[in-house]
């Protein structure tokens, strides 16, 4: 075991929770999915595996304080675990209602444990639904899907973001977090290379990060950086701005 593995595997212990192992032994090729398996480690799966995740969500909370409008309420969209409504409810001092929508159960089950042990300020609701089949937007001063779209059928994303759109308030934004294909495949093939040299550095073996890109294959499709920002000129957002860019990840805030 390298350095790395031990003390990410430490850091995982000290905050009570499991470390990722899901693709540590070899297994049968299936698809990825957010079922109890992936969700009871799924808070250790992002910091090892999203570059600079922390400071994504410090960022958001951070814009939040910016776009957040009293008497309204900040839509998370593939809300898993619960760490961006924990962090909204921490950062806002508005009166403002905090709605996560997921399509896992399990997900939800670990998100609704952790806002009650933290004791939300926040009026809150956490809603089971499928993000291609849609989403009901109402009084929204911010819609945040924090690597959500990916995993959203390209069929349905169009529709999925104009809805969005359109139950945003005036003035409201729209915060979205993916990982991007690079603008040409020359760079894409640099960017893929540095992201798998990230996760290996934080304790993942070559078995893991290859069982798990196969998993995913027809799970997460990514666009390019561009491809997402046409995408909410055409659904009506006035404007959007890159906020973060890390090789093949991308944040990006739109505004009504």
């Amino acid at each position: 075991m390298t350095t790395t593995e031990k003390d990410t595997g430490k850091t995982a212990e000290y905050l009570g929770r499991a470390r990722d192992k899901v693709f540590l032994e070899a297994q049968a090729a299936t698809d990825f999915s957010f079922g109890e398996k992936v969700a009871s480690v799924f808070d250790d799966m992002l910091d090892r595996s999203v570059p600079f995740y922390q400071e994504i969500q410090r960022m958001i909370a951070e814009m939040a304080t910016d776009f957040a409008a009293e008497d309204t309420s900040i839509y998370d969209l593939g809300c898993s675990t619960g760490n961006t409504l924990l962090n909204l409810d921490v950062s806002l001092v508005h009166k403002v209602r905090l709605i996560g929508v997921d399509n896992s159960e399990d997900m939800l089950k670990r998100c609704r444990q952790k806002l009650t042990e933290q004791g939300v300020r926040h009026d809150y609701e956490l809603v089971c639904a499928d993000l291609n089949q849609g989403v009901r937007i109402q009084n929204a001063s911010m819609v945040l899907m924090v690597l959500t779209l990916q995993f959203v059928r390209p069929l349905y994303r169009d529709t999925l973001i104009k809805s969005i759109q359109e139950g945003l308030n005036e003035n409201g934004c729209l915060i979205l977090v993916e990982k991007v294909l690079g603008e040409a495949s020359v760079f894409n093939r640099f960017f893929i290379k540095h992201y798998y040299e990230f996760k290996k550095r934080h304790g993942y073996s070559e078995m893991e990060i290859a069982q798990k890109r196969e998993a995913l294959e027809n799970v997460l499709v990514p666009y390019r950086l561009s491809e997402n920002r046409e995408m909410l000129l055409r659904a009506g957002f006035r404007c959007n701005d890159v906020f973060f860019k890390w090789y093949n990840f991308v944040g990006i805030v739109a505004l009504k």
